[in-house]
């Protein structure tokens, strides 16, 4: 049976699923509705299994009954087949319904989740120092004069909010992804580089295809989708399956090409490589049990927040409020970089906990002493070339060259960058 939200939490706590639901600004009636559909699923099923139990006991006394106990028994036989391909039906359009009305219900917010939408969320920490210029030039036109950015012929080529990164752009991408990637393994995350085109039902159990639907690429001729994030395909790679051995956590890193439609950003971050159809990433991707999900999730905080420390960028950390959570997400937490030319925080890293919600959709579950359950799956962004926009302008130099952190240096290959 398709579940989205855990029926027995439903039935044991309506009121922290309605509590969620007003959090986030949904309609807590949702909820209601749900609680009705489980109900008439129940009922329609134990109806349609009684009516199966009648039908197999008529079929025990047939070969035992003669003369007019058996034509009344064959009479029973041929209305009780009629009420039982009805109720088979009834249990499909409860099944149906009671689908509808999960899918319609969010994952149940972590508790701390500060409530509210957009603007409320809360700052947690803020780390760095802003850096003094006199003159700040923001990331395009540094790119620009260092020839790492050419915005101009990635419109020429594919249309706008595509980009190349050339020469030393491209440079620092790469060290960037590889310096992740290293500090990733040595994390014990496996490296993995996954196909980006997915399948209608991964797409969906990772619940892309709600309130993002709109973002998404499709393939109509092969009824595939380009995903926004390796999240899909490595929450996909074990659906359908039972995971024997989660006694640790079960920690992948994909790196991949990922394409978003962006719509509705119209006039948003229309200048540089801050909101672009198409951009590389690696993504932090975790499996565990339910109960070690919350500790997961903090550090997979702290890894990205390593990495933020290894290029040197000031950034700051907030709690994201319920109300701009995505549908999967119960908690999430932002790395937000300083932007000096925009004299303000914007987002590099997200890390959500999805705690069962994205399971229960695809099917994945654990092996323990108690059967199988669904396990918890929890995302990170580790690296993405929204980065760029921070190291360029953090570190640039009255000169317009800009300088490159320690940490990055060996795969750049020098520790400056200087105008050409």
């Amino acid at each position: 049976m398709f579940t989205v939200i855990d029926l027995k939490l439903l039935r044991d706590n309506p009121d922290l699923v309605r509590a969620s639901q007003e959090a986030r600004g949904e309609s807590a009636a949702k909820v209601d509705t749900l609680l009705a559909a489980d109900v008439a699923r129940r009922e329609a099923v134990a109806r349609f299994e009684a009516l199966r139990a009648e039908q197999k006991q008529l079929g025990k006394q047939m070969p035992k009954a003669s003369g007019d106990e058996k034509a009344a028994l064959l009479a029973r036989t041929r209305t009780l087949a009629d009420d039982v391909k009805a109720a088979s039906a009834a249990v499909t359009a409860a099944e149906d319904a009671l689908k509808a009305a999960q899918l319609a219900i969010p994952n149940v917010i972590e508790e701390g989740a500060p409530a509210g939408g957009e603007d409320d969320y809360v700052v947690l920490r803020e780390v760095g120092e802003h850096p003094t210029l006199d003159r700040v030039r923001d990331h395009l036109e540094l790119g620009e004069a260092l020839r790492a950015i050419d915005m101009e012929r990635g419109a020429k080529v594919s249309g706008s909010r595509f980009y190349f990164l050339t020469g030393v752009g491209a440079m620092l991408q790469l060290g960037l992804f590889n310096l992740a990637m290293q500090q990733a393994v040595e994390y014990g995350f496996i490296p993995m580089i996954p196909p980006v085109l997915v399948k209608p039902e991964v797409m969906q159990g990772t619940g892309f295809l709600g309130e993002h639907a709109s973002e998404v690429y499709r393939l109509e001729a092969d009824d595939l989708y380009l995903v926004g994030t390796s999240e899909v395909p490595l929450a996909g790679y074990h659906s359908g399956e039972i995971l024997d051995d989660l006694a640790e956590p079960r920690r992948y890193a994909g790196w991949s090409s990922c394409f978003r439609r962006e719509a509705g950003s119209h006039g948003k971050d229309t200048r540089g490589i801050i909101r672009v159809h198409q951009f590389d990433k690696i993504e932090m991707f975790s499996y565990c049990r339910p109960e070690q999900a919350h500790d997961e999730h903090l550090r997979l905080l702290a890894w990205e927040e390593e990495l933020l420390a290894k290029v040197e960028i000031p950034y700051r950390v907030i709690d994201v409020a319920a109300g701009d959570l995505g549908s999967s997400a119960a908690r999430k937490f932002d790395c937000e970089a300083w932007v000096p030319s925009q004299n303000r925080y914007r987002e590099v890293t997200s890390t959500s906990n999805c705690t069962s919600y994205q399971a229960r959709r695809l099917n994945i579950r654990y092996r323990d002493e108690k059967g199988t359950q669904p396990v918890a799956t929890l995302n990170g962004t580790l690296a993405t070339p929204r980065w760029i926009v921070p190291i360029l302008e953090n570190h640039q130099q009255p000169d317009g060259s800009v300088r490159v952190p320690k940490a990055l240096q060996a795969f750049v290959g020098t520790d400056v960058l200087k105008p050409r």
